[in-house]
C-alpha cells in the first residue's frame, strides 16, 4: 500500500501477508546491528516492492474504481524497460508513503492478465496510468523514483512545496536533487509574478518547485541567490549545480528556462528516458559512445567542455556495449562494430549528422562542438573503403568515390554516361536487378561512353544520392549529371537495353553497328 490505512474495499486476500511482512521489516530495523547501520539496497527494494499492490484479473477493476487515487504500472516480465522502471516505481511508493500521500500504488503483469490490462487501457509495456475516481489519466512525468514522486505529488497534492525555515531547507536537500526555487521576499506568496510561478509549477511534470519568503532560507537551497525581492533559479546535483533565471516572471518563459536547463551537463541515455532526451528543445546534440570505464576518464573533461555550451548543445553519453541503445545510432555512421570511443553529433533542426574523425581529446571535442554551434562543421556521410575496380565490368562505387565515379562530367578524361544501380543487401528484388545490370554491362561493353556502376546504399551515403526505394536504376547523362533519369527496375532486360540505347542515341553516342 502507498499509505498506512487500508482501504475498506480491498479484500483481505489482496493484502494477505503484506502487513505481517512489513511488521517483520520494522522489527528488524529496530534491532541493533554492529556490522551495518543501514539495510542493503536489496532489502530496501524488497520492502518497497511489498508496498506496491499486485493486481490481477479478480481485483483490478475493484481497486481502480474503489479508490480515489491509484497509480498503476502495467508491465511485462520480459520487457527491458519494465525491468528498469519497476525498482524506481517501488522506491517512489516508499517515498510517497513517507510523505503521507493518499495515492495507492499498484502494478499489473499485463502479459499474465491481458484482459485486466485491456480493461483499464494498458496497451504497451511499460505503461503508467493515474486513475482518479476510476477515470484514467496519462502519465506525463519522468521515470526515476524522484520524478515519479514529484509528478504524483503535483497531480494529487500541491504543485509547490513551501519551505519556511533553514531546518526544513536542509531536510529538503537530503531528498531532492533537482528543483526550482522561487524567492518572494515582499510578495508574501501573492501577486502576478507569484501566480505565474505557480502556474509554471502546475504545467511542468518533472521538476519540483519550491517557494520561500526568507532570503536566509533561499541561501541554503541556492547559495548563489541574490538578495532581491524576487528570485528564481534551478538546482541540479552536478558541477554546474546552480543556474539563475534572469527573464520575466511569465509562465511560458519560466517553463522554457526549466526545459533548457533541467538536464545535467552530460546526460546518460537509458531505455526509459530515451524519448525525453530526444524530445528536448535543444536540437544540437553531441553523443559520446564509450565503454563505462573509458567514459569515467572522459567525464570530468567533458563536463568542462559542456559548460560554455549549456542550453545550446546537449551532451549525451551512451554505453557502447548496450546494443539496444548504441547500435541504432552507430549504424547511421557505419560504425556498429566499433569498440573504441566514438564522438558524434546531430543537428535535429535539419536532420544532419556529424562525426569527430580524430582522437577524442578534450581540445578536439571542444573544437568539434564550436564548429557544430557555428554551423561550420561538415556533415558526415558514411562510406565503405575505396574498392579496387581494375578489370571490373561493373564499377563498385562507395560514398567517397561517388563524385568522381558518377557525378563527374569527365571520367578518364572523356565525357561519359553512368548507369548506376542503387541497392541494399536486404532488398528482396535487388538480386534479380543485379543480374540484369551484369548482362547489360556485357551487352554495352564496347561502348566507351557508358560506365555501369553499383552502390550499396545501406553502407554508403552522398548528399546527391537521394534514394528511398530499392532497387533503383539511374542513368546519369554526361551533359546533365544533376538530373539523372530513373529507369524502371521492373522492366524486362530487353526493355532496359532499349531504353538505354534510346537515351544514348539522343546524344549521338551509339553507332549503327551497335544498333
Amino acid at each position: 500500500m502507498a499509505y498506512e490505512s487500508v482501504p475498506n474495499d480491498i479484500d483481505d486476500e489482496d493484502l494477505e501477508g503484506i502487513e505481517e511482512l512489513l511488521a517483520v521489516d520494522k522489527e528488524v530495523e529496530q534491532q541493533p546491528d554492529g556490522d551495518s547501520v543501514r539495510s542493503s539496497e536489496a532489502e530496501v527494494l524488497t520492502k518497497a516492492q511489498r508496498i506496491v499492490l499486485e493486481l490481477n484479473s479478480d481485483n483490478t477493476k475493484r481497486v481502480v474504481d474503489g479508490n480515489e487515487l491509484v497509480l498503476v504500472l502495467g508491465y511485462a516480465p520480459w520487457c527491458p524497460r519494465s525491468a528498469e522502471l519497476m525498482p524506481q516505481f517501488a522506491e517512489a511508493a516508499t517515498s510517497l508513503k513517507e510523505l503521507g500521500s493518499p495515492l495507492l500504488m499498484a502494478k499489473l503483469d499485463a502479459e499474465r492478465y491481458p484482459k485486466a490490462a485491456s480493461l483499464i487501457g494498458i496497451k504497451g509495456f511499460p505503461t503508467l496510468l493515474l486513475f482518479v475516481n476510476g477515470t484514467s489519466q496519462d502519465y506525463t512525468g519522468g521515470f526515476t523514483a524522484e520524478e515519479i514522486v514529484i509528478w504524483a505529488m503535483k497531480k494529487t497534492g500541491v504543485p509547490v512545496i513551501r519551505i519556511t525555515s533553514v531546518t526544513e531547507a536542509e531536510k529538503f536537500l537530503k531528498k531532492y536533487h533537482t528543483f526550482v526555487v522561487g524567492l518572494f521576499q515582499k510578495f508574501e506568496f501573492q501577486g502576478p509574478e507569484y501566480e505565474e510561478f505557480v502556474n509554471a509549477a502546475k504545467s511542468d511534470n518533472e521538476i519540483q518547485f519550491v517557494e520561500v519568503l526568507n532570503f536566509e532560507v533561499a541561501k541554503v537551497l541556492f547559495p548563489d541567490a541574490q538578495p532581491t525581492d524576487i528570485f528564481l533559479g534551478i538546482v541540479k546535483s552536478e558541477p554546474e549545480r546552480y543556474t539563475s533565471y534572469d527573464g520575466a516572471f511569465q509562465r511560458d518563459k519560466i517553463l522554457e528556462f526549466v526545459e533548457y536547463n533541467k538536464f545535467p551537463l552530460v546526460t546518460k541515455l537509458t531505455e526509459i528516458d530515451s524519448v525525453r532526451v530526444h524530445s528536448s528543445p535543444v536540437k544540437l546534440q553531441v553523443f559520446v559512445f564509450a565503454e563505462e570505464d573509458s567514459f569515467k576518464n572522459l567525464l570530468e573533461g567533458l563536463q568542462d567542455v559542456a559548460k560554455p555550451f549549456k542550453s545550446k548543445i546537449m551532451f549525451i553519453y551512451v554505453d557502447i556495449k548496450d546494443e539496444n541503445l548504441a547500435k541504432p545510432f552507430l549504424t547511421l555512421y557505419g560504425l556498429e562494430q566499433s569498440e573504441d570511443t566514438v564522438v558524434a553529433a546531430f543537428d535535429n533542426r535539419v536532420s544532419k549528422k556529424f562525426l569527430l574523425e580524430s582522437k577524442p581529446t578534450r581540445s578536439k571535442i571542444e573544437e568539434f562542438c564550436t564548429s557544430l554551434l557555428h554551423g561550420t562543421l561538415s556533415p558526415y556521410f558514411k562510406s565503405q573503403p575505396i574498392p579496387d575496380n581494375r578489370g571490373a565490368s561493373i564499377q563498385t562505387v562507395v560514398g567517397k568515390t561517388f563524385d568522381n565515379a558518377v557525378l563527374s562530367k569527365y571520367q578518364e578524361c572523356a565525357p561519359r554516361d553512368s548507369s548506376s544501380a542503387v541497392y541494399t543487401p536486404w532488398c528482396i528484388n535487388c538480386e534479380a536487378t543485379s543480374k540484369h545490370v551484369e548482362k547489360l554491362a556485357k551487352h554495352f561493353k564496347n561502348s566507351d561512353d557508358l560506365v555501369f556502376a553499383r552502390i550499396d546504399a545501406s553502407a554508403n551515403e552522398h548528399p546527391k544520392l537521394l534514394v528511398d526505394d530499392y532497387p533503383t536504376l539511374l542513368l546519369y547523362q554526361a551533359g546533365d549529371k544533376a538530373n539523372p533519369i530513373k529507369l524502371s527496375s521492373k522492366s524486362s532486360l530487353k526493355d532496359l537495353a532499349a531504353s538505354i540505347k534510346k537515351h544514348l542515341i539522343a546524344q549521338g553516342q551509339v553507332t549503327k553497328d551497335e544498333l
